[in-house]
């Protein structure tokens, strides 16, 4: 790639993590070309679909889900404040841009989706924490990866669109994780 073609690029990829977090996912494109001072042709030549921009802005985004599930498996006290520390956190990680919860949670488990790699990300480190916690005998043996993922996305999806707070949050991912947790 030229050299004006990667900054072109980068701007935009830095303009839409703005306009994102400040519109939702669901800002115009337009808007995201016209304030990185480029032609919405040039946008469309870098990422042809929304969702190829989404996976752009979700890259750094990769390395703060690795280091939440090390953090997860690592962290002290009884398997269920384990499982509610690690879905406040998945909540947050899906939830950094407005309509994020939704998008990520759609794209869950679907092969085609252009965001399916940082999917896969989020479930494999899913996996870590719900394995960490298989091995103690703290879930019930027929907890799937990407069930649950899409459960937690759903609360943070119910959070996103009717803006609610932690505190109202928090007893929703609990009744999740006392029906994950073995008895």
């Amino acid at each position: 790639m030229r050299a004006d073609a990667q900054r072109n690029r980068d701007r935009i990829v830095e303009v839409a993590r703005d306009v994102f977090r400040e519109q939702g996912y669901d800002a115009s494109l337009d808007e995201v070309a016209k304030r990185a001072g480029v032609g919405a042709g040039t946008l469309y030549r870098h990422f042809p679909q929304r969702e190829n921009l989404l996976d752009a802005i979700m890259q750094s985004w990769v390395d703060r889900v690795h280091d939440a599930a090390d953090k997860a498996v690592t962290r002290e006290g009884t398997p269920r404040e384990q499982l509610l520390a690690w879905f406040e956190t998945y909540v947050g990680l899906i939830s950094v841009h407005k309509g994020g919860p939704a998008k990520i949670t759609s794209a869950m488990g679907h092969e085609e989706s252009p965001i399916r790699t940082k999917c896969q990300t989020l479930a494999a480190a899913n996996d870590r924490v719900l394995d960490h916690l298989r091995e103690a005998g703290a879930l019930r043996p027929d907890v799937d990866s990407v069930q649950m993922c899409r459960l937690v996305g759903g609360v943070a999806t119910v959070a996103d669109q009717g803006e609610l707070d932690a505190a109202v949050v928090r007893p929703l991912l609990e009744v999740v994780a006392d029906g994950v947790l073995a008895q």
